[in-house]
């Protein structure tokens, strides 16, 4: 459980951030070089780096060389974890408000200011 709650540790904080986010919505589409990943940021490549070294970290990108160029893939692996976490929630979370919702559809009305006047 403990190595679970630190790879979920490690899968929501590189998602916390909007460009690492951006980078694997890029993915979803197919594989990018480093280069490829850059391009639409205004940071410098180092900085990609460090953010795909975050994503790395968390196992949702693999990295791969050929030659001096660095090739970028999603592993949907870890995202797949920390999806079934947040369903888990999701479905307590439901769970509640329906319980709410039928606690209040069955608790006799109370009368509005109009009905006592």
């Amino acid at each position: 459980m403990v190595t679970s709650n630190r790879r979920l540790d490690l899968t929501f904080a590189a998602l916390a951030d909007p460009t690492r986010r951006a980078i694997l919505a890029r993915l979803a589409r197919g594989d990018a070089t480093v280069g490829d990943l850059a391009r639409p940021f205004r940071v410098s490549r180092p900085a990609i780096s460090k953010h795909l070294r975050v994503l790395e970290r968390a196992r949702l990108v693999r990295r791969t060389r050929e030659g001096r160029v660095s090739r970028c893939a999603l592993d949907a692996a870890a995202m797949r974890s920390a999806a079934e976490w947040i369903e888990r929630y999701r479905a307590f979370w439901m769970g509640r408000l329906d319980d709410l919702k039928r606690y209040v559809e069955q608790s006799p009305t109370t009368h509005t200011t109009k009905e006592r006047s």
